[in-house]
């Protein structure tokens, strides 16, 4: 989402060594202090970014979106020094104006699968439920290779939901998933035809996942995995894009089916403002979301922004590993 285009009382705009990264990269990601919650890792170039998700291609390159433009470009050979590049889209697909004067696109998602990469993404207008959620291919994952194949999934004024944020999720059974929301009535999910990456004709339910404070509905950017027999929903609640005083957090929920219910570790569901805190506000780093989750070796990371306090505000790149070893995700 562009920061020009939210609010933070309302958005409308992812063993515990890596096999294959350097000692030193992981160095940087051991947390500095003995906070309840870590500083993120050591990053340094080109990090200023808003809900960024990032994979690894075959050659061992790491390649990161965010919000912004035609989806904004960074990469890094160590997932430690980044640099910046083209957009993912040299020209702006024509169909993104009836979503956004701009254009722009936000909340990119990405991954690979059966031999290409897909990034969804969404376009909308500050405080409007009038929204896309779009898709786009590549068989490099690169800046200015992809060839947008349209709409998945819109919202209107008349809906109770938000089409932003999307998140894709393939099951061990083949099944696709769509999650996706922000505020409203929450998070939902659809189910998408592996054939075409769109919604499956053959199932249209809306699934609800979570929703946020009754008071906000603040709740957004959802991400799920799945880890030990579990599904995990992770997501970004209260307010954002605000800097320094934004209160944004990342929470999490599991469940035994994909489409819910999640609860967080005091059996309270998602659907009822439940979450079991991940990230939190501590020191400079404020506001942590909008996070992707990446494995990375055997190890997961945790990829998300967060609001430098000793920069004013400025949105940055945050990187922590995940531990799973007491059923639940531990960012250090």
């Amino acid at each position: 989402m562009s920061l020009t285009s939210r609010t933070g009382t309302r958005r409308t705009t992812r063993r515990t060594a890596l096999l294959a990264v350097p000692a030193a990269i992981l160095l940087a990601l051991v947390p500095s202090s003995a906070s309840a919650y870590p500083n993120p890792g050591t990053v340094t170039g080109a990090t200023v970014v808003h809900d960024p998700t990032m994979i690894r291609t075959s050659s061992g390159q790491y390649l990161l979106y965010a919000t912004g433009g035609g989806i904004s470009n960074r990469a890094s050979a160590d997932r430690i020094a980044f640099s910046g590049g083209a957009d993912a889209f040299s020209s702006r697909p024509g169909w993104w104006r009836t979503y956004s004067s701009v254009p722009e696109a936000w909340a990119p998602d990405i991954s690979f699968h059966g031999g290409k990469y897909l990034m969804y993404y969404s376009v909308s207008t500050f405080r409007s439920q009038n929204s896309a959620i779009g898709l786009a291919t590549s068989t490099t994952g690169r800046p200015g290779s992809w060839t947008d194949q349209g709409i998945v999934y819109t919202s209107r004024s008349s809906n109770d939901y938000n089409a932003i944020d999307p998140n894709l999720f393939v099951d061990d059974d083949g099944k696709w998933w769509l999650s996706f929301g922000s505020f409203w009535t929450g998070i939902k999910m659809i189910q998408i035809n592996p054939s075409t990456g769109k919604q499956l004709s053959s199932n249209v339910t809306r699934y609800s996942l979570a929703s946020g404070p009754t008071s906000t509905g603040a709740v957004e950017a959802p991400y799920i995995v799945k880890r030990n027999g579990y599904y995990y929903l992770f997501a970004s609640y209260d307010t954002c894009c605000a800097g320094v005083n934004s209160t944004y957090k990342v929470k999490v929920g599991r469940a035994t089916s994909i489409t819910g219910p999640y609860r967080d570790k005091n059996g309270v569901a998602m659907m009822n403002n439940g979450g079991t805190p991940v990230l939190e506000s501590h020191g400079r780093y404020i506001g942590p979301g909008g996070q992707s989750i990446m494995k990375d070796g055997d190890s997961d990371l945790i990829v998300y922004h967060y609001y430098d306090g000793q920069a004013n505000g400025t949105p940055k790149l945050g990187i922590n590993l995940l531990n799973w070893s007491s059923g639940w995700p531990v960012a250090y």
